[in-house]
């Protein structure tokens, strides 16, 4: 059976002149790396050598996220009044590193099925990382853009701070959170879907 999957995550936050508030985008970025093999246990192997690696745990994974929040809000006195949020967006830019296999298209119908199988969940895993940072970067515009006004900046920013490392705490423990879930169903959801790939193929037959 392939290895399972981890994911890097990367952040950085950084404050600065904005536009009004609006929804975070995600914008990705996406690397391949090729491998070799001509059967599971090549691929196996492959994957757990030549992978992205990751510091975190010291070893090579199919695939990995790397994830950087920006994050740039306005803020300010007008007419000498209390110190509020004029303006913020926050985006993520998301580098997603994904395998590639060089004799896919010779490989015997079993193992490519097998392949597609395994390759498509890696990307759907890495995407969803990209996807909660950015619910969790909307989550970090809307509270920055209700923060009630203070009569100093300092204290103001003090507060953007404050919601920022709050969310980021947040978002990284449903970042591992979600690698713990995904870790756990990994046999049953990869038989369901190579089950259903199979079913798929013999109704086209």
């Amino acid at each position: 059976m392939i290895n399972k999957f981890k994911v890097l995550i990367a952040a950085s936050v950084l404050f600065s002149a904005a536009a009004p508030a609006q929804s975070a985008s995600i914008f990705r970025e996406m690397k391949y790396y090729n491998i070799n093999g001509k059967t599971a246990a090549d691929l196996d192997y492959a994957l757990s050598n030549k992978g992205p690696f990751l510091k975190s745990t010291g070893q090579h994974h199919p695939g990995a996220a790397e994830i950087r929040f920006d994050a740039k809000v306005r803020y300010g006195k007008e007419d000498g009044k209390a110190c509020k949020v004029t303006g913020v967006y926050v985006n993520v830019h998301g580098k997603v590193f994904l395998p590639r296999w060089k004799q896919r298209k010779r490989a015997p119908l079993e193992l490519a099925m097998i392949w597609d199988t395994l390759s498509s969940d890696i990307r759907r895993h890495e995407e969803s990382h990209l996807v909660i940072a950015r619910v969790h970067a909307s989550e970090m515009e809307q509270t920055i853009a209700r923060l009630y006004s203070r009569k100093d900046c300092a204290d103001l920013r003090d507060d953007i701070n404050r919601v920022t490392e709050k969310i980021m705490e947040k978002h990284d423990k449903e970042q591992q959170r979600f690698d713990r879930v995904e870790t756990i169903n990994f046999e049953s959801r990869f038989e369901r879907l190579l089950t259903y790939r199979l079913e798929q193929l013999a109704d086209s037959l």
